[in-house]
């Protein structure tokens, strides 16, 4: 009887493994989903297609302001205070750029926190209702055992 016994907690046990393994791989595949999801996001807010133009627009910048500084260093085709001119336009712009760079960065975070908050919040309240169940339950455990005091007496 004592090994009938045994052989059937240890059904119970390796069902509860079972069913604890399937719910941690529940999960890790929600865990995948949402990181998959935020890859996604990300691409599409200033991820690597974004880091592929800030590199190809870093490059033409660096090219023109180089190679007009070359081409007036050496022919000398424009007055000087044109050269110059165009030197600080061709920088305003990449100044432009880059403020619009920081701006989607900026978005990002802003986006990422607002969501970190707004879970830290529901997290919170559900705290809060646990714990307002908790008290509950025990308020109601602490009376069935007045109560049980008092019958015995």
């Amino acid at each position: 009887m004592a090994a009938g016994t045994e052989s059937a907690s240890k059904r119970g046990a390796h069902d509860s493994d079972a069913e604890n393994d399937e719910s941690i791989n529940d999960e890790i595949a929600e865990f995948h989903r949402e990181r998959a999801r935020i890859r996604q996001l990300m691409g599409q807010i200033g991820g690597v297609q974004y880091s592929k133009a800030d590199t190809v627009i870093n490059v033409f910048f660096i090219v023109m302001v180089l190679g007009f500084f070359g081409i007036e260093l050496f022919f000398h085709p424009l007055p000087t205070t044109v050269s110059i001119e165009i030197g600080v336009f061709l920088i305003s712009i990449k100044m432009l750029w880059m403020i619009h760079a920081n701006q989607k960065f900026n978005h990002f975070v802003f986006w990422v926190l607002n969501t970190v908050e707004y879970r830290l919040n529901a997290n919170a309240k559900a705290l809060e209702e646990l714990t307002a169940s908790v008290d509950a339950l025990r308020g109601t455990r602490t009376i069935d055992k007045q109560d049980a005091r008092h019958t015995k007496d």
